[in-house]
């Protein structure tokens, strides 16, 4: 496949006509890459009933930049990256959830953590995106200062690889965690995380953070069943007395909070029908 274009944005949009123009807009704002990079952008627009390809089609992205939009009937993620895969010509791949707003510094800082030639993975330092309810404004706060966020390189909503890494498999599999079974194909240190921040929308209100928890967790066990070897790869940040007292002691209304939502996931009143559950 040719690699003539540095860099691949992949943005899977389903009925994201209200976010699309302003992850986009975000994006192109980006620092120029290095001289003689160019990029693309291949907008994923699977199974749309709205305006998502055509706000994306109107976009006039700036020079050095080339914006593509494969329209896919069938709605569903997992087959959305398959196809962009198909089309992808870069020699390092972004994925992009279309609600997340990346920082002008972050895509030229994963070009270059990525620009090696052994198989590597990168992401950002995510910050929550938006106000919302006081409650998850509460939990966000807590979510943000736990070890997996601050020490780990989770890749909620943005990740990237090298071409060298996402030659470790072949296609997706249909399954709920696509961005935990990415970060799972790299050891941790083949894991970067770039000082260049992306904001990640949080779903808004108790209830959908428990359904959102719930989904997580059958994610992460959906390969723990189906891709066991990858459990290796795991770097588990589990917070220690210490730290969860300081957690608790710093805020206590973000602590339990965040307390809350983890012991209503355990209850059966909350379970999803859906394999997937967004609360904006």
């Amino acid at each position: 496949m040719s690699t003539d274009v540095g860099l691949s944005v992949l943005i899977p949009a389903h009925n994201e006509a209200s976010e699309i123009g302003a992850c986009l807009a975000a994006l192109f704002a980006c620092d120029p890459l290095p001289d003689g990079v160019s990029a693309e952008v291949i907008v994923l627009a699977n199974g749309c009933t709205d305006a998502t390809a055509e706000i994306a089609r109107s976009t006039t992205p700036p020079a050095g930049w080339h914006i593509s939009v494969l329209e896919i009937p069938e709605g569903g993620k997992l087959n959305a990256l398959n196809q962009g895969d198909g089309q992808a010509r870069g020699a390092v791949l972004v994925y992009l959830d279309a609600d997340v707003r990346v920082s002008p510094q972050i895509l030229p800082e994963i070009y270059r953590v990525l620009s090696q030639d052994d198989a590597a993975y990168a992401s950002g330092q995510p910050q929550i995106l938006g106000g919302g309810s006081a409650f998850s404004r509460a939990y966000g706060r807590l979510w943000q200062r736990l070890p997996f966020v601050v020490h780990g390189v989770p890749g909620f909503g943005l990740f990237a690889m090298n071409r060298q890494g996402r030659q470790r498999w072949e296609t997706w599999p249909k399954i709920i965690a696509d961005d935990t079974f990415a970060r799972l194909m790299f050891s941790p240190d083949e894991r970067h995380k770039v000082a260049a921040t992306y904001q990640w929308p949080l779903v808004q209100g108790f209830r959908n953070l428990v359904r959102v928890r719930r989904r997580q967790n059958d994610g992460v066990h959906e390969i723990e069943q189906l891709f066991p070897e990858l459990l290796a790869n795991d770097d588990k940040f589990v917070p220690n007395k210490s730290t969860v007292l300081r957690l608790f002691l710093s805020d206590p209304i973000g602590f339990l909070t965040y307390a809350l939502v983890t012991l209503a996931v355990k209850s059966p009143l909350f379970r999803s029908q859906t394999r997937w559950t967004r609360g904006r």
